[in-house]
């Protein structure tokens, strides 16, 4: 099958979820899916071979840093992204354009692009749609986002919307610039809380009409109640051929409820830097290993899950390293809690398919909502 291809095969009548297969050319990515983030081309403090036993079908990569450590040529020689990491999955890499936003003490955006000043050394990096291609092509990754602007929250509407429009010129100019069909270009759709920017950049996207969509301005410190009324205003303008991708997203309740609205892929960092910092995520809801609590427990930190530190680790001896300040603490709870995001998004795909999926969106509100 082509790379770009994306079946559906079942859809809940309740909502707008619904499950599917995109096929890359490192093979098939079964939606809904959750991307582990692996931004320097490694998850961190996780083995490629515990990503895959874990379940993990795609894993993302950063541009941005990958442009200035260890560079694009050099990634590239070492024969791509997925030779060089380890890797053999699908991956994607997003364009640098989160950047624009997250480091904005450090840059200048012009029509041309982005000016940057390097937040390891201070040295100058542009990126344009122009660059964020090439170097997304020397990278290697299955599927590469348009280089696009996403202005910081709150925003008026007119710069939200000079914005927007610029952002669509950009994705122009990405699709002209790109140069390896077998990579999957996605567009993204900016807008900030306005739905009628929203339902304009969805245009402007769709407008080029690439192999998925993605919704991107969100996470960026707007409420939950903000982000689902985007979501639930956009769902049924969604194209419903694509992939419907929402980056930077986000907890288990937060990833239900956009399935709800009709999202099929997901980002975030959250399994590996809250594991880092002692918290876990468990079929009883969320776990924080350094609390007394846990000192002289002989329970495994989730009886119902079957990754090694829920297999081989009590949680008296978690606790015993986070306060020792041990890595192996902070490797236990990252990789157990990518064992929970990818067996939930497994429970998800399965109650989709079996007609279930609201018994399952109302157990997770529950677990999260009333904690």
């Amino acid at each position: 099958m082509k790379p770009g291809q994306f079946t559906l095969s079942a859809k809940d009548e309740a909502t707008f979820a619904r499950r599917g297969q995109l096929i890359t050319a490192h093979g098939p990515v079964e939606t809904p899916v959750f991307m582990a983030v692996g931004t320097q081309a490694t998850v961190k403090g996780i083995w490629p071979s515990q990503l895959e036993d874990a379940g993990a079908s795609i894993v993302l990569g950063n541009t941005y840093h990958l442009a200035l450590r260890p560079g694009a040529d050099i990634v590239e020689k070492m024969g791509g992204l997925h030779k060089f990491s380890g890797w053999s999955g699908p991956m994607l890499t997003d364009s640098g354009g989160f950047q624009v936003f997250s480091l904005k003490t450090l840059r200048k955006i012009t029509e041309e692009g982005v000016k940057f000043r390097s937040h390891i050394d201070g040295s100058a990096l542009e990126l344009s749609p122009e660059s964020s291609m090439a170097i997304q092509n020397q990278l290697g990754a299955d599927i590469i986002m348009a280089f696009d602007e996403c202005p910081e929250l709150p925003c008026d509407d007119k710069t939200m919307s000079n914005s927007l429009e610029r952002t669509g010129r950009w994705l122009v100019r990405c699709r002209e610039a790109h140069k390896k069909e077998e990579q999957l270009l996605f567009g993204i759709v900016q807008g900030g809380l306005n739905l009628e920017l929203r339902a304009r950049s969805l245009e402007l996207t769709e407008e080029v009409d690439l192999p998925g969509v993605a919704i991107g301005g969100l996470s960026v410190g707007e409420s939950r109640e903000e982000r689902l009324s985007v979501l639930k205003g956009m769902a049924a303008s969604l194209p419903k051929d694509k992939p419907h991708y929402l980056m930077g997203v986000g907890t288990p309740l937060d990833i239900v409820e956009a399935v709800a609205e009709g999202i099929d892929m997901f980002d975030c960092v959250l399994p590996t830097r809250e594991g880092r910092h002692g918290v876990a995520y468990t079929s009883h809801g969320k776990v924080r290993m350094r609390n007394h609590i846990h000192r002289e427990d002989p329970a495994p930190l989730d009886a119902n899950c079957s990754c090694p530190t829920c297999k081989n680790y009590s949680r008296a001896y978690l606790r015993h390293l986070f306060v020792a300040s041990e890595a192996l603490g902070s490797m236990a709870l990252s990789l157990h809690n990518l064992y929970y995001y990818m067996k939930l998004m497994r429970d998800i795909r399965t109650a989709i398919s079996e007609g279930t999926f609201v018994n399952l969106l109302n157990s997770i509100r529950n677990l999260y909502l009333n904690k």
